[in-house]
């Protein structure tokens, strides 16, 4: 066993674009910082991703998944931050007084490291057949789409010939795009809701462009084959989302790729006992980025599941420079009156410390769920997701029922997450909910 005696001020876990943004972030704010990472690369998703498209917001250029993650590499090297790559966090653990445990297995050994905070940017995973409940035998064939695109863009292996893709998810308009060019026939895309679940530019340039079809309001229920996939049952549903009987037809094929929704990874947070808001199965957080439990952060799709991977890095450098703050409050030796406050504010709980954010009309959800009173003088940034797709709608944003935001959209549609910054200013510092309200105009 390998023990450490080096006190780090922030442990990042997850080297993708979060955990990448935060690093960098707090090590520019003067932290010392420790990036651990379970695969051998750093970079995450990213470097399977080679179709462009990322980058538009943050550089202004459509770049590939592994150019934009280089980008952060090379600056994340050029600062000196080190990295344990090959690396698991096996056990965790947090001190009442402040500071974090963390047991780390690698080749080398198991390691016992320490630090006064910690991010969690560990991402997110995909759902399976399993939670689906297609029912069948278990045959080889029924890959996740982010599994098929590792075999096909990293190990230069096809894994499909004749392919049916469930769920219209991004990954998956993206594989069958892929598998198209490569030379598979992908018979068709089957979503079980009534609208497509990808953002429009995909169903545009992945389906229609390449004449593959795009099947709403059908799903696949059953897979048929022993060692290898034979085929699949597909039907269609109601409103419900149940299948009508009668509408069943078998489609022969080799392949079913699963793109059915991505969840939070939050393993270590249920260790830490963190609150989880139900709506995005991950952390509930502040507008610094830090969970229930103070001198934890997290960020990028293990907060909630985003959109764009520019969106992600500017969560991870929140949480990074949230992270630095913290750490430098905590270890402040001069009695300085806002220092004292800070820490008695920390030792509170999260409801007496923070104002909530409360969503009303046809709003899914909006993070963060809370607002720090300390950036009631800030702007903060939000994301939030609709229920339903709309035409002309407006937000509006009060605070103890004074109007602060007010926002138009020509068309909203729950796949696409919409982003806005308000001036808390313009709110009162009180523990008084933020209101979001979402209506169709």
């Amino acid at each position: 066993m390998l023990a450490s005696d080096v006190i780090y001020d922030v442990i990042v876990i997850g080297g993708g674009p979060a955990g990448l943004g935060a690093a960098i972030a707090a090590k520019k704010a003067g932290s010392d910082v420790l990036l651990i990472e379970r695969e051998g690369r750093l970079g995450g998703i990213l470097k399977q991703c080679i179709h462009d498209g990322f980058g538009l917001m943050r550089f202004k250029q459509k770049l590939s998944g592994p150019e934009y993650a280089e980008r952060f590499i090379d600056e994340f090297k050029a600062l000196g931050i080190p990295a344990k790559l090959w690396t698991f966090v096996s056990k965790v653990k947090r001190y009442k007084g402040g500071g974090i445990k963390l047991c780390a297995v690698s080749k080398d050994g198991v390691e016992i490291l320490y630090t006064r905070s910690l991010i969690l940017a560990t991402g997110c995973r995909e759902r399976t057949a399993k939670q689906v409940a297609i029912h069948g035998t278990r045959p080889a064939g029924v890959y996740t789409a982010g599994t098929a695109q590792h075999f096909t863009n990293l190990q230069g292996m096809m894994p499909a010939r004749r392919c049916v893709i469930l769920g219209s998810g991004d990954i998956g308009l993206i594989m069958a795009r892929r598998l198209k060019l490569e030379g598979a026939d992908v018979l068709g895309v089957y979503e079980v809701k009534p609208e497509p679940s990808g953002l429009t530019r995909n169903i545009i340039q992945c389906l229609e462009d390449f004449n593959i079809p795009l099947y709403l309001s059908e799903t696949v229920t059953r897979v048929f084959g022993d060692d290898r996939l034979e085929g699949v049952e597909v039907c269609k549903v109601d409103e419900k989302m149940r299948p009508i009987e009668g509408t069943k037809r078998r489609i022969d094929c080799d392949t079913l790729i699963l793109s059915v929704g991505l969840i939070p990874e939050n393993e270590l947070a249920e260790r830490f006992h963190l609150r989880i808001d139900e709506r995005t199965k991950g952390p509930v957080c502040d507008s610094s980025a830090m969970t229930s439990v103070c001198g934890i952060f997290s960020c990028g799709n293990a907060f909630h599941v985003n959109d764009l991977v520019d969106y992600v890095s500017e969560s991870g450098e929140l949480a990074g420079t949230s992270a630095a703050a913290y750490v430098e409050r905590q270890s402040c030796d001069r009695p300085w009156p806002e220092v004292t406050e800070y820490r008695n504010r920390m030792k509170q709980p999260m409801e007496t410390r923070t104002a909530p954010v409360e969503t009303k009309g046809e709003l899914a959800y909006t993070v963060p769920q809370r607002v720090s009173l300390e950036d009631f003088d800030k702007k903060v940034t939000f994301y939030f997701r609709c229920r339903r797709t709309m035409g002309e709608s407006e937000l509006t944003v009060t605070s103890g029922g004074k109007e602060i935001f007010k926002k138009h959209f020509s068309a909203v549609r729950p796949p696409e997450m919409e982003r806005v910054v308000i001036d808390m200013s313009k709110a009162e510092r009180s523990l008084a909910p933020v209101v979001f309200e979402l209506r169709e105009v």
